[in-house]
């Protein structure tokens, strides 16, 4: 089934919509991770907006999807969605990791709707999602959890252990996304910790494979759904993606992982994204 071409405009509208609120609120707050939380609004946004089965005004019912969302910094890119999709008022981001504020600078399940897990230490999120998609079949409930992983992130010895029991336990309404844009916190992947053949390496562990465009919204929409087909074992999508998307001078820079954006950067980056100043 193809998205429709007028859902796909407004999805990719919204994508631009929160590009501009995220800036905004990061400046405000002169704290957060631009770089990778700009490189995941169009897949959280394809996620919520077209896959996952959840309801604001019910976010712990039994029979719903699940988002683990494992690369924990990205968490303002997280609550822009869960509040455009009414999970709490959208003027609530201006609260961004301030004191007594339900959204922290990572998630927390206890403090925030439709955060299903607490996501910071790196690497704890893909073996959670495979208990959450094992209770799942054990209570016979036909519904899938994602997980959202980042390229540093899977540098960690427990993402590899977590890849070999979701196969072992054939986890297949477990789908694994990977925000591939090349950078993490110190630099570019390849220099920190070189990976080499990514997509080999999950096929070797008995994963299915898709590779996509992390920032088109039909391309990740119908890797989505082909994954909802594949029986017996967990996929995961190698969604390519950029740093910083949408910033001139923030794309591609490990320095924008979690930089505070200054007055001159800001006005520049809302310039380019037709924000008001």
């Amino acid at each position: 089934m193809k998205l429709p071409v007028e859902e796909k405009a407004r999805l990719e509208k919204l994508c631009h919509q929160f590009r501009i609120d995220l800036i905004e609120t990061l400046h405000q707050r002169q704290t957060g991770h631009p770089g990778g939380s700009l490189s995941v609004l169009e897949i959280l946004t394809t996620l919520y907006f077209t896959q996952m089965d959840v309801d604001p005004a019910n976010p712990k019912k039994p029979d719903r999807d699940r988002l683990v969302l494992g690369k924990g910094h990205a968490a303002p890119a997280l609550y822009r969605v869960l509040a455009e999709k009414g999970f709490f008022p959208v003027e609530e981001m201006a609260t961004l990791r301030c004191l007594d504020s339900r959204l922290q600078g990572h998630p927390n399940p206890l403090d925030t709707p439709g955060v299903e897990i607490t996501s910071g230490p790196l690497g704890i999120g893909l073996s959670a999602a495979l208990g959450m998609a094992l209770a799942m079949k054990l209570d016979g409930l036909d519904k899938r959890v994602y997980c959202v992983l980042g390229d540093g992130e899977i540098n960690e010895g427990t993402i590899w252990e977590g890849l070999m029991a979701a196969v072992k336990f054939k986890a297949d309404n477990l789908c694994a996304i990977l925000d591939w844009n090349g950078v993490q916190l110190d630099g570019v992947t390849e220099d920190i910790m070189p990976m080499h053949n990514i997509p080999e390496r999950f096929a070797s562990f008995g994963w299915h494979v898709i590779q996509c465009d992390g920032h088109d919204i039909e391309a990740l929409y119908e890797a989505l759904e082909t994954a909802k087909t594949v029986k017996g074992v967990p996929t995961i999508i190698l969604a390519h993606t950029v740093k910083g998307k949408g910033v001139s001078f923030m794309e591609g820079k490990n320095a924008w992982h979690g930089k505070a954006i200054d007055d001159a950067s800001y006005e520049q980056a809302m310039k380019e994204l037709g924000g008001v100043l």
